[in-house]
């Protein structure tokens, strides 16, 4: 069965690169009329804009800082100027800093939860009273982490951070349940995106890949795959579930992360 978004639209966050690029090129090829919000990778969001395009879609890129509220409230009504009103909203957006408890700073603490709990916080609340307002039966959904369930350790923020964007996701779920407003989390295992390469060199990449259940990495448009059938009419019924994207490595996976994953690059790693 073909799924389609026609006419919808999408409002992706971080959407220049990997997962968020994933999902948003997704849903365009869809039918969806996209927004590819974008921090600092203007050209990167222009590339997806055009890619878009290119097989007849309708997209346009906007700079915003998700953490910065009244961006947020600016890029929603921007949406609604350009393009309607936003009725699929996907919260990818994060940053992360990695070092250990003992290692991790306020500033960097305050910042990946500024951006990926609160920052989240306002795009899903913002584009939810829009819905809501207008009646609209629409969907969110939040890209969440194995993180969040295993507390690897290098990754303190990030764990904090995804913990507590899981929860508020269900929770978000529950209560917008009666505006017929679906919310559903996507919990990517290891995916191949340009970030991975911050932190690891290719070769440990690619040998950590090996080593993972599916024996490789995940890719972006494997996760847009799963948001897309979460924002169309094919999961109607479909909120406040979980669905992970991790060629069965949570499953893997014992209590507290596998040491077996935490070799090979020192303080640095990226486990996921």
């Amino acid at each position: 069965m073909e799924i389609r978004v026609d006419g919808k639209v999408a409002l992706v966050t971080g959407a220049s690169r990997g997962i968020g690029r994933g999902c948003a090129l997704a849903l365009g090829r869809a039918g969806a009329k996209v927004l590819v919000n974008y921090l600092r990778q203007r050209e990167a969001a222009e590339e997806v804009v055009a890619a878009i395009e290119k097989e007849g879609g309708r997209a346009m890129a906007w700079q915003a800082d998700i953490a910065d509220r009244a961006a947020v409230e600016a890029m929603i009504q921007g949406a609604f100027e350009h393009l309607g009103p936003v009725e699929i909203v996907v919260a990818n957006a994060v940053t992360s800093s990695r070092k250990s408890f003992l290692e991790t700073d306020v500033a960097s603490l305050k910042r990946t939860l500024d951006v990926a709990l609160f920052g989240n916080f306002h795009v899903c609340q913002l584009a939810a009273r829009r819905m809501v307002e207008a009646k609209l039966h629409g969907s969110i959904t939040v890209i969440g982490s194995l993180h969040a369930v295993y507390p690897l350790p290098l990754a303190f923020d990030y764990n904090v951070a995804k913990a507590a964007l899981h929860h508020m996701t269900m929770t978000m779920a529950n209560e917008l349940a009666h505006h017929r407003i679906r919310v559903n989390l996507v919990v990517p295992g290891w995916i191949d995106t340009p970030g991975e390469r911050k932190w690891m060199s290719e070769e440990e990449i690619m040998r950590q890949g090996a080593l993972l259940p599916w024996g490789r990495l995940g890719t972006p448009e494997e996760v847009g795959r799963v948001v897309l059938f979460l924002a169309s009419d094919a999961a109607a019924y479909v909120s406040g579930s979980v669905y992970g994207v991790d060629g069965a490595l949570s499953v893997a996976m014992p209590s507290g992360g596998s040491s077996e994953y935490r070799q090979g690059a020192g303080a640095s790693e990226k486990v996921f």
